[in-house]
């Protein structure tokens, strides 16, 4: 599997929804694992950026999919970032 920062920015829609139903961001968890992406970690954070989840996807497709998704919602802005383990980077630099 590999590993994806999912970068998420409230949408005006999405900064209500929170207001008044704050559980919702426990829902992304539970649809995100339910269609076989694994959540490692969600925060969030302070800045240009709401919310960020660490997860795995078994490949490409799966990600594109989640995270377009989650955009058509109207809730969230997903930035999606592959990530490379700094090991992994550093042995295609030898």
């Amino acid at each position: 599997m590999a590993t994806y920062i999912l970068l998420g920015t409230l949408t005006d829609e999405g900064a209500d929804k929170l207001r008044l139903h704050p559980e919702w961001l426990t829902d992304v968890k539970e649809n995100l694992e339910k269609t076989g992406i694994k959540v490692i970690a969600q925060y969030a954070v302070l800045g240009q950026y709401d919310i960020v989840n660490i997860v795995e996807a078994p490949d490409n497709k799966s990600i594109v999919r989640v995270s377009t998704e989650l955009t058509l919602r109207g809730i969230l802005k997903i930035t999606t970032l592959p990530a490379l383990p700094i090991e992994d980077f550093l042995a295609t630099l030898r």
